[in-house]
């Protein structure tokens, strides 16, 4: 079977985000766009909705 974003997507509480210093929250970010990018790469089919909930999931933790 085909793996998809979801499969690999991480999301964080608030709780459990508010626990990562700096460092584990950059990695995070950086292997998740990563993560986009090479599924981009090899045509991976984003739906906008589907894209606009990763945005807000990602963005949420950012304070």
């Amino acid at each position: 079977d085909a793996v998809t974003y979801d499969d690999v997507l991480v999301i964080f509480t608030w709780e459990e985000w508010i626990l990562l210093d700096p460092s584990q929250k950059s990695l995070y970010r950086e292997v998740m766009l990563e993560t986009y990018q090479n599924l981009t790469a090899i045509g991976y089919s984003w739906g906008i909705h589907h894209i606009k909930e990763c945005c807000q999931s990602s963005t949420r933790h950012r304070r």
